[in-house]
């Protein structure tokens, strides 16, 4: 890389061995990433950060994949429910806030009621928020037909994530059976691309078997699949979980939240207009995790406005931070955080996909 007069445009077709050697960079080949990336970022999504209020709407899960720590098997869980009342209240403080967009959250269930019920509340989100707010799904895989009905009721971006694009690693991650093919994954990503949605997916960084070369190639696949918005972070153990007893072939938290910085700045350099979230994971390492993802590449803050009482229990990993605060804690907290990266909130704006729209255009 050219420090003094980097071309910023020409990183978009890097190679599986380039990516690898990014991934392994140290010294002043990293910060010349990082300075690459914010450039890319600076030039084609601005330096603003747009939020997303988070509600966690239920831990209850019909999938049993062996790193979630909310996986059907875990009978140690307090399984809960939002009632719906809770929901649109959580959904009416982030329109009063002037978040713009919320994600709602859940384990991954299908069935007839749970689509209803979602459909249900997206037509009251748009009610009572005149329109006011986008709003992200985040409910695992589902039927054509169901993400249509979500799409039709006021979704409008919908993340699916992959955990890794490996179909090997893939095997290694979830139980044998037809409720977790990799197949069936890649269907939902369509089905959701045919549905009309923004399409977001992400991966986990730091598994147990995971090689550079496998992260190398998540970055590529996302790619080529023309992703429009992407939530990624360090793999964290949970106790109760299959992959735990693996903890001692892990890469040191450092190194993983490390490489998730990486991460997220090599994907900025392939994809200069999507979104790209600052997980909460990167925050369990480093109380700054998500600012200094902001400042390589992400552009997407996701305050928790979960009710607090359920916060600790929609527990994917370990040591998730600001479960014992409210939702009025995190907004405290944004402007102070924000400042911190020498970025803007843009308030009052959806923050649609840049990537998302040119395609549009370009249809």
């Amino acid at each position: 890389m050219n420090r003094k007069n980097p071309n910023t445009d020409s990183f978009e077709n890097l190679s599986q061995q380039a990516i690898v050697a990014l991934l392994q960079s140290s010294g002043a080949e990293r910060t010349a990433l990082f300075e690459q990336s914010a450039q890319i970022k600076e030039k084609y999504v601005g330096n603003k950060v747009y939020l997303r209020g988070l509600i966690e709407m239920s831990n209850t899960c019909a999938k049993d994949c062996f790193y979630c720590g909310i996986r059907k098997s875990n009978k140690k869980v307090t399984r809960y429910d939002l009632k719906d009342e809770e929901i649109l209240a959580a959904a009416r403080y982030a329109y009063e806030s002037r978040y713009g967009s919320i994600v709602i959250q859940s384990g991954e269930l299908s069935s007839k009621r749970n689509t209803e019920r979602i459909e249900g509340l997206l037509k009251q989100i748009r009610e009572q928020s005149e329109g006011g707010l986008r709003v992200t799904l985040s409910c695992g895989e589902q039927s054509l037909s169901c993400y249509e009905r979500w799409r039709k009721a006021g979704a409008d971006r919908y993340l699916l994530r992959i955990e890794t694009s490996n179909p090997e690693l893939y095997l290694k991650l979830h139980p044998h059976n037809q409720n977790h093919r990799f197949e069936r994954r890649l269907e939902a990503l369509e089905a959701l691309r045919v549905a009309g949605y923004q399409v977001g997916t992400g991966v986990m960084i730091g598994l147990p078997f995971q090689t550079l070369e496998d992260l190398a190639y998540d970055l590529r696949w996302m790619q080529q699949l023309e992703i429009d918005m992407v939530g990624m972070g360090p793999y964290l153990e949970h106790p109760d979980t299959p992959l735990y007893p693996y903890r001692n072939q892990l890469l040191p938290l450092a190194d993983r939240f490390d490489l998730s910085l990486k991460m997220i700045a090599i994907l900025r350099i392939l994809m200069k207009d999507i979104n790209i979230a600052a997980s909460t994971a990167m925050q369990s390492i480093d109380k700054l995790g998500r600012e200094k993802a902001i400042k390589v590449g992400a552009n997407v803050f996701m305050p928790n406005i979960t009710p607090g009482i359920y916060r600790d229990f929609y527990r994917l990993y370990e040591n998730k931070p600001c479960t014992d605060e409210s939702a009025e804690d995190c907004s405290n907290c944004i402007e102070v955080r924000m400042a911190l990266t020498g970025h803007s909130i843009a308030y009052d704006e959806w923050g649609d996909s840049a990537h998302y729209q040119s395609k549009k255009i370009n249809k």
